[in-house]
């Protein structure tokens, strides 16, 4: 059986010198293999491990000298395929002191959210799918170049539970993973069969929170859930959920925890309007999305959700940032 706090453990050395900005290179090149394939989100795009560093940390130090990785969940475990990984969510901290990505520094503290997955294979980090809500970054250095948010926009919570960083439990993993997948299966019913046939009371709590990423933002319970993420969503794109047989997805659980990525794990065409504004020119559209989800007494009680937004936009010929270039 896999040692999956073993895993934990082996990305360790690198969280804390993110956390404490010392060293991150000579951690990075310890676990990272130089062949590793690094799937960034947009504008970044793929790169082997040998570039990583360079080419989206480094830049990230330099914009937030003072920069601190605070994770809030890292969790282990193996998908149906035999890999194993590690997810880490949480924020990246920083005064932001220099230009990012073209964003204008504001020389105040900002928060940025990440969802990084890691595959491991002997020891080594052989793959990255790293999401960074660089909107969210947009947002608070007031070049928002995209529609406002349905959802609250605030810097998201950490795990309720405060047990983000806990032990392994076998048998509770596959448990949460099974649910994710049943609920997931659920969803994809509508809109065939009717709004009930999703069955959202059985699988989420009343109490449950959806942390979307900047541009969608946070929905509270399942009427929330509903009105400012799922109607906008499954309206503008019906088809959702009918090309899942082209694509692979990897859940694993840890605990109360699963998470899910695929690299894109979502294939649709926008065919109708309301979501974020997006004219239906009935285009059809790739999303990577790097998911996780708490249980708790049986149910979904949080949810945090990062989607490649620029991606998107870009698949839709929007160039985000250039849009963002012509602010005042």
């Amino acid at each position: 059986m896999t040692d999956h706090a073993a895993h934990r453990a082996l990305i360790g050395p690198l969280r804390k010198a993110m956390r404490d900005g010392v060293g991150v290179a000579d951690a990075l090149g310890g676990i990272l293999a130089d062949d590793a394939v690094v799937h960034m989100c947009a504008p970044f795009g793929d790169m082997t491990g040998g570039e990583y560093f360079t080419r989206v940390y480094a830049p990230l130090m330099a914009a937030l000298p003072d920069v601190e990785r605070r994770d809030w969940i890292v969790m282990a475990g193996a998908d149906d395929h035999g890999n194993d990984w590690v997810g880490c969510g949480g924020h990246y901290l920083g005064s932001f002191d220099a230009p990012f990505l073209d964003m204008p520094p504001t020389g105040r503290l900002v928060h940025m959210r990440f969802h990084e997955y890691y595959r491991i294979v002997d020891g080594q980090i052989v793959e990255i799918q790293a999401i960074w809500d660089i909107p969210e970054l947009m947002m608070q250095a007031g070049v928002w170049p995209m529609v406002p948010s349905l959802g609250r926009e605030f810097c998201v919570p950490g795990p309720a539970s405060c047990d983000g960083l806990g032990s392994h439990d076998q048998a509770l993993s596959e448990t949460s993973k099974q649910h994710i997948i049943d609920m997931l299966a659920a969803l994809t019913r509508h809109p065939r069969e009717p709004v009930e046939a999703m069955e959202l009371p059985r699988f989420w709590s009343s109490q449950m929170n959806w942390y979307g990423p900047a541009g969608i933002g946070t929905a509270r319970g399942i009427q929330g859930f509903r009105e400012h993420h799922q109607i906008p969503f499954l309206a503008a794109m019906p088809d959702r959920g009918q090309a899942d047989d082209d694509l692979t997805f990897h859940f694993f659980g840890d605990g109360n925890y699963a998470a899910v990525t695929g690299w894109p794990d979502m294939v649709q065409s926008i065919t109708h309007s309301g979501w974020l504004g997006i004219a239906p020119a009935g285009q059809k559209v790739s999303m990577r999305s790097l998911d996780f989800w708490r249980l708790e007494d049986g149910k979904i009680r949080e949810n945090w959700v990062l989607l490649d937004m620029i991606d998107i936009y870009a698949q839709l010929g929007v160039d985000v940032f250039a849009r963002m270039r012509q602010m005042p």
